[in-house]
């Protein structure tokens, strides 16, 4: 019986060695030729993934135009071809030897399957010693662009060297860069191979060379050297950062990234990952010893994991520290990195039902803002149990309950001084701070009765609230009542000056929901639209009750807006619940387009009729909501084509005649994926008083412009003009450019941004050189452009914002805790 040709019984990841540097970036590939570099072999199978997963289990068909020699040596002529599952191996001539495994291939050598093309000029080998030599190699992956070259490959088992190989992504007419080595050794067993003096050239200049260096070639990882990151600021001069991997085992593995920066010193920055079947964490450290612009250590602690404990409840931790309060500011390049003032760390335990949540937690805060105090903190939850559970009964009928039940405490407040140099000094006076616990627990039931053009949802809850406070706090809190009621503390007696340590509020609080949908197709400029009218009414009456003795542990005023218009509370938390006799009355409508189902157009308006004042303040809050309207809100949304959008939102008090909110939106969308973004910002301080000058009451004023015009399909510019009209200053100014080809995209950037909080601005230049298909050499400018320019990467307007513009090693934002 003759025994069965086995098809290039070695993976050819031989062949595919030096493209396994490869990122997994999504790239484009738009200006790349159309055609294949290798085309599909019309007489190969089709390279079916599928078909690559049981190819070991199938038999090696051979066919030809003519078949002689010996039934032990037989040779196979014209149109040769090998079929096995997914591959294909064609030649002009094969011979084979079945009883010593020798074969010969020559001429027109092709083999394909679903992952390489390949042609070479002849392979041989014997199958019995796994040996094979084949000769004049080019190749083309099938899943990337990469295409390449080899003089010869010789394989001995799963071992195998390949001799003065090469690798692009570019046209092969147009290299624009091209990577080479006159040696590659690749070990299937262990997944990694060994280049030496392997060299990069960008056009035929070598911008690299690395004498030795040792790679994965296929999912496995390596221990070994990752790319390095380059930069250039004011703040920390010449930056280079060279992450080091370690793979430590198949479940947790170890990144230690030294980074040296000019101005500060060395730096080392590590991340530790695992993974097992019930959960995952990363930890995430950095040590700059004697920082020289600081003159001192610093560094930083992040935790992020969880656990499954079963199908109901997980264990979550996220946990971060910094040295000083100033290292947010100093390593962060991002606005929101400058502003915070505070870091969060949470523990808990967390449940979840068909029909409930649950949970038990503790969190810490940390000072990040050198110029505040930790009274400006929130108090720490030591710890905090919540329950909520919500079901429908019937079809018309809804119950549930939430509850809660928290320690709030918090640190001695030490206060600052500024000294000579304007330096923020601890003064060693320390404000005691006293802490307390609460209980709240809110149940409900719901009606909600609804048709296909109506509903009407009445529903009544029962809140009740109760603290066990320490003496001090109760003191301070009976002391502003006292303040806040207009009488002086130094007048009172001591029995007025005692508060009460049990203080409580109940009261019900009942609402009533209604809205209609009306309907209408109508044609405007003869396109077919669906008009839709959709009126709302909500209701909602809750008695006063005096609340002058409970304290305020996490409770402030919502912001104005749409979604304050619905809810049965102006507070965000438990301390405090509004007593109210008011009607909402809002109008919104909408026009779509029948033809696609796009909206084009849809507008709101909405305000807030109080039939009664509204007497419950926070502490040191004298105005209280007066019978009357509120401000009016209206927000519209008007997609002029498919090209441009604009909206706007609007809030304007009748009452003293000023518009307390305005924001204006336009977006322009190129046909070549260029972007403009416009946008106007502007708002008031709700606490200033009401005799305060404009100036005087703008909390927030800014302009900002942002834009990605592409000059051709090559070039294209990139900038960002992020101003605050009420500072007289800008907060971010990008300016680059960017080229790009086939397999290569080069952007160079130019930023200035306020990197603290005095309003002082730093200068950096980022660049970078994106080798499609195998990876990039610089900063990372694609983070900074995809955050600074909505719509830079076109999916971003449709998707939920990328969640790589979150904190990393030069983006630190603390206060980004999932």
């Amino acid at each position: 019986m003759r025994r069965a040709l086995r098809l290039l019984p070695l993976p050819l990841s031989i062949a595919i060695c030096l493209p396994a540097m490869a990122d997994d970036k999504p790239v484009n590939w738009g200006l790349c030729p159309a055609t294949d570099v290798l085309p599909v072999f019309d007489d190969a199978p089709k390279a079916d993934k599928a078909a690559a997963a049981t190819r070991d289990q199938q038999d090696t068909d051979i066919e030809g135009d003519q078949l002689f020699g010996t039934s032990t040596v037989p040779q196979y002529q014209g149109n040769v071809a090998l079929k096995r599952g997914d591959q294909f191996l064609g030649t002009d001539h094969l011979s084979f030897d079945t009883e010593s495994g020798n074969y010969i291939a020559e001429g027109n050598v092709r083999y394909q399957d679903s992952s390489i093309r390949m042609v070479a000029k002849r392979a041989e080998g014997n199958q019995e010693a796994d040996t094979h030599k084949i000769s004049d190699i080019q190749y083309q992956l099938v899943d990337r662009r990469g295409n390449g070259g080899a003089e010869s490959v010789d394989l001995q088992g799963a071992v195998g060297q390949m001799h003065r190989s090469t690798y692009t992504t570019c046209d092969p007419s147009q290299p624009v860069w091209k990577l080479s080595a006159p040696q590659i050794e690749v070990d299937n067993d262990e997944g990694f191979g060994t280049a030496r003096n392997a060299v990069l050239r960008i056009g035929k200049v070598p911008v690299l060379w690395a004498p030795y260096f040792k790679f994965p070639i296929d999912d496995r990882r390596q221990t070994g050297l990752l790319y390095p990151q380059l930069g250039l600021s004011g703040r920390n001069g010449f930056d280079y950062a060279q992450p080091i991997y370690f793979n430590l085992a198949p479940n947790y593995d170890d990144t230690l990234t030294p980074r040296y920066m000019s101005k500060r010193g060395l730096m080392l920055d590590n991340e530790f990952r695992y993974l097992y079947d019930g959960g995952r964490g990363t930890l995430l450290t950095a040590y700059l010893p004697n920082d020289k612009l600081r003159d001192k250590d610093r560094g930083r602690v992040e935790f992020e994991g969880y656990h499954n404990i079963n199908g109901n409840w997980q264990a979550r931790a996220n946990i971060a520290w910094v040295s000083d309060e100033r290292y947010t500011e100093d390593f962060s390049s991002k606005l929101l990195g400058v502003t915070a003032s505070n870091l969060q760390s949470q523990v808990g335990i967390y449940g979840t039902g068909e029909n409930w949540t649950g949970g038990l937690m503790a969190d810490y805060w940390q000072l990040t803002d050198y110029t505040l105090t930790e009274d400006s903190l929130p108090y720490a939850r030591q710890p905090r149990a919540f329950f909520n559970w919500d079901k429908p009964l019937l079809p018309w009928l809804e119950a549930g309950v939430y509850t809660e039940a928290v320690r709030f405490t918090h640190d001695d407040n030490r206060r600052k001084i500024i000294d000579g140099d304007g330096e923020y000094l601890r003064s060693g006076v320390v404000d005691p701070r006293f802490n307390g616990s609460r209980l709240d627990v809110k149940p409900y039931v719901s009606l909600p009765f609804s048709g296909p053009s109506w509903y009407v949802t009445p529903t009544l809850a029962y809140r009740y609230t109760a603290y066990d406070l320490e003496q001090g706090l109760a003191d301070q809190v009976r002391r502003q009542a006292l303040v806040d009621a207009g009488i002086d503390p130094t007048t009172a007696t001591p029995e007025q000056l005692r508060g009460n340590t049990s203080p409580s509020r109940s009261l019900p609080v009942a609402s009533l929901d209604a809205g209609m949908f009306f309907d209408r197709e109508t044609t405007i400029g003869g396109k077919s639209f669906l008009h839709t009218l959709e009126p709302r009414l909500f209701y909602l009456r809750t008695p006063y009750r005096d609340q002058s003795e409970l304290p305020v542990f996490d409770t402030r005023d919502f912001t104005f807006s749409w979604g304050q218009l619905f809810r049965d509370s102006r507070y965000t938390g438990a301390d405090r619940q509004n007593d109210a006799n008011q009607l909402t009355m809002a109008l919104s409508t909408r026009f779509i387009d029948q033809t696609t189902g796009r909206e084009r157009f849809s507008g709101s308006i909405g305000q807030i009729l109080y039939f009664d004042d509204s007497r419950v303040t926070l502490p040191g809050q004298q105005a209280q909501v007066e019978q009357g309207k509120s401000a009016w809100i209206a927000d519209a949304n008007y997609a002029v084509n498919d090209r441009w959008t604009l909206g706007a939102t609007y809030q304007w008090d009748p009452k003293y005649k000023r518009e307390d909110l305005a924001s204006l939106r336009a977006r322009y969308l190129m046909s070549n994926d260029g972007v403009v973004n416009l946008t106007y910002r502007y708002r008031i301080n709700a606490a200033a008083p009401i005799t305060a000058t404009k100036e005087e009451r703008t909390l927030l004023e800014q302009v900002d412009l942002s834009f990605l015009y592409p000059i051709s399909p090559r070039w294209s510019l990139v900038g960002r003009y992020y101003y605050s009209i009420e500072d007289k200053k800008p907060l971010e100014i990008i300016g680059g450019v960017q080229w790009d080809s086939c397999c290569l995209a080069v952007r160079a950037i130019a930023r200035r941004y306020v990197r603290n909080r005095e309003g002082e601005l730093n200068n950096s230049f980022q660049i970078e050189f994106v080798l499609k298909g195998l990876s990039s050499i610089g900063q990372n400018t694609d983070r900074t452009l995809r955050r600074a320019i909505l719509g830079y990467y076109r999916d971003d307007l449709y998707l939920v914002p990328p969640s790589n513009t979150g904190a990393d090693r030069d983006d630190y934002d603390p206060n980004q805790i999932p």
